[in-house]
């Protein structure tokens, strides 16, 4: 009963951490944002806006991949306890 609390607390604080990160993010390197910045002050008619959006999708993918393999790595080689089969 114990450990179900402790995981249960620990995927509620994990939950709530993975929900505020995305306030915090600006993806935008050096180079990205002063080109965005010289286009948008030679008014060339561009919509930068979406930029900072897709730099964040293009850096969550190897993460997510990543994050994938591991699990099923991490389940494929804990063999399972009779107690949580039955």
């Amino acid at each position: 009963m114990k450990k179900l609390v402790v995981k249960s607390f620990f995927a509620v604080v994990l939950g709530l951490l993975f929900s505020l990160a995305p306030l915090a993010a600006n993806a935008q390197c050096s180079m990205c944002k002063t080109q965005v910045e010289a286009s948008r002050t030679e008014k060339d008619g561009y919509d930068f806006s979406g930029l900072n959006k897709g730099i964040l999708y293009m850096a969550a993918i190897p993460y997510l991949l990543m994050g994938a393999v591991g699990y099923f790595w991490y389940r494929n080689t804990h063999p399972r306890s009779k107690a949580t089969s039955e």
